[in-house]
């Protein structure tokens, strides 16, 4: 071993790697357990082991240590350089899987090699974080000016749309997350708080109809215009913007309205109802994520202990060892075990925040921050549908939920953020 390589493992934040090392490990066990017989067990030495989602795991879990390997190997300059080769290739990517991947779970979004099934969608993810990076780390390039929001946010939208079209809109949904890497590398604050008002809108257009919301805004205006003059004089076109803010608002809600109940596929419209109304279609599309909450909620403060699930043993709780793996935890070790991870994944992402901040480089910072965003958003929605505050949409829990393109692709996420931060002081400062 170099003296190079021995410097980078010096520098390597191992209190990060301890952590995803730890959520591997838990995730690992959590999966064994979802799929655990008590009735047939097998032995990760066992040959039927393997063709179990456990023995698949392990599997994955092998092959991503080598993809770390592989990572650290590289130049850490590589990234930078071939970003924008990496984000092609996978649009490219994006756009072949509608005609040459394969359908699972009715999402016509995968690529099938014999019994590997790889979905590009989740490493288009870290593609775009990195070109995003690069953009931003051109000196001339600031989120202050239009032409440059507007790239910005055409490198986000490109793969965010070819998603969508693969009927992935949950996948699609993450690329939201690269407004925390934009606000942090200087996107003006109104654009936070304008996608924060869209989503307040688009609820409260699920929870009231049209004409509700334009009464109640008709009430706030007449409020305003009463009680406005007594304090001070304000020109006329202080009330003519008022009627446009509420002429703007009615529209848009007219327009998620019209959205909801007449674009929106059969099945989505139901998973939106679920969410706000949980006794709807308690034995169809309810049911998911009613027996997740029974499930949870059986665990009580300590739990029933490992391998003592009886909810999630009797294939109660759908998907238990993919996007609802949440589950056997909150059975297994109730509410302090839930706690616990909840805890110890709220210090990780401030660990990476902290990293980000750290950096010398923009590239290494704006890369940083996209990758704190994207598993931020992953465990907030993940968690918020396993206990009913999101509406389902296949996102899986970060490092604990089982299948091999989910971990792989944060795998590489993250490592590429660890082997440009052991790289620190290498890099110029701006």
């Amino acid at each position: 071993m170099n003296s190079s390589s021995s410097n980078q493992i010096v520098k390597l934040d191992w209190l990060t790697v301890a952590m995803y090392a730890l959520f591997v490990l838990l995730g690992w066990m959590s999966v064994y357990s979802a799929v655990y017989n008590p009735e047939a067990p097998l032995g990760i030495f066992d040959e039927a082991f393997y063709t179990g989602n456990a023995g698949k795991q392990l599997i994955w879990i092998g092959t991503s240590f080598i993809l770390i390997m592989l990572i650290f190997a590289l130049d850490f300059r590589f990234f930078e350089s071939f970003a924008l080769i990496i984000y092609v290739a996978f649009i490219l990517l994006l756009i072949a899987v509608p005609f040459l991947g394969v359908t699972v779970n009715g999402s016509h979004s995968w690529f099938k090699y014999g019994s590997v099934t790889i979905q590009p969608a989740e490493f288009s993810k870290t593609a775009t974080a990195l070109l995003l990076a690069k953009y931003l780390n051109d000196p001339q390039v600031s989120l202050t000016r239009i032409k440059n929001q507007a790239i910005a946010a055409a490198i986000v939208a490109l793969p965010m749309l070819l998603i969508i079209g693969s009927n992935e809109t949950g996948s699609a949904l993450v690329f939201a997350s690269f407004i925390i890497l934009l606000y942090r590398e200087g996107l003006p604050g109104e654009f936070p708080g304008l996608l924060i008002g869209m989503i307040l809108l688009f609820v409260s257009s699920l929870l009231m109809k049209p004409l509700s919301i334009f009464l109640v805004l008709v009430a706030f205006a007449g409020i305003f215009i009463l009680i406005l003059p007594i304090y001070e004089r304000r020109k006329p076109s202080t009330y003519l913007r008022a009627v446009a803010a509420i002429a703007i608002i009615m529209s848009l809600s007219t327009l998620v309205d019209f959205g909801v109940n007449h674009v929106l596929k059969e099945h989505q419209r139901n998973r939106i109802k679920v969410l706000l109304d949980p006794s709807f279609d308690r034995r169809g599309l309810g049911y998911q994520v009613t027996q997740s909450k029974i499930a949870i909620g059986s665990g009580g403060f300590w739990g029933k202990g490992y391998l003592g699930g009886t909810q999630t043993k009797f294939d109660f709780v759908p998907e238990q060892s993919t996007d609802f793996i949440f589950c056997t935890i909150g059975e297994e070790f109730g509410f302090m075990g839930v706690m616990g991870v909840i805890v110890l994944f709220l210090f990780f992402l401030w660990r990476l925040l902290y990293l980000a901040d750290q950096q010398r480089s923009r590239f290494a910072r704006a890369y940083g921050f996209g990758v704190a965003g994207i598993l931020f958003f992953h465990f907030l929605v993940n968690i918020g549908m396993t206990i009913g505050l999101m509406p389902i949409m296949g996102i899986p829990l970060p490092f604990f939920s089982y299948g091999g393109s989910s971990l792989w692709s944060f795998t590489i996420l993250l490592f590429i953020f660890l082997k440009l931060d052991s790289h620190r002081s290498d890099m110029l400062s701006r």
